[in-house]
């Protein structure tokens, strides 16, 4: 019974760390499609927290920030999963599906990123 308990713990975790070693693997087979647009998602979030920072530390504002923002996630995004991945985009509902997949979720973490940073570094 032991060795039964043993051999799922070890297939789950080797399932959980498969996500991430295809996500960091070019041109991996995703047979359950909401692992890679989960993968998607959270990408999209540690790239917008990261632009956040990086808008905040250069003293970037208005509209061009909104822009480049808008232009380097979703731009990123899309050669990650149409070069790097060359996951077939109709199975996904097309690019368009794959490129706004939490998109406005991002965003957000991006606005809140980059006021604190910049706030707290350019009103002090």
């Amino acid at each position: 019974m032991a060795k039964g308990k043993s051999s799922n713990q070890s297939t789950s975790g080797a399932k959980s760390d498969s996500v991430w070693v295809r996500a960091f693997t070019a041109n991996s087979e995703w047979p359950d499609k909401e692992e890679f647009l989960d993968v998607i998602y959270w990408g999209r979030q540690i790239i917008g927290i990261i632009i956040g920072i990086v808008w905040g530390l250069f003293p970037l504002r208005g509209f061009l920030g909104l822009f480049l923002f808008a232009v380097v996630n979703a731009g990123s995004l899309y050669v990650y999963f149409n070069s790097f991945q060359q996951v077939d985009e109709e199975e996904y509902g097309g690019a368009w599906e794959l490129t706004k997949e939490g998109f406005m979720t991002s965003f957000a973490a991006f606005l809140v990123t980059w006021i604190i940073i910049y706030s707290g570094l350019h009103f002090g």
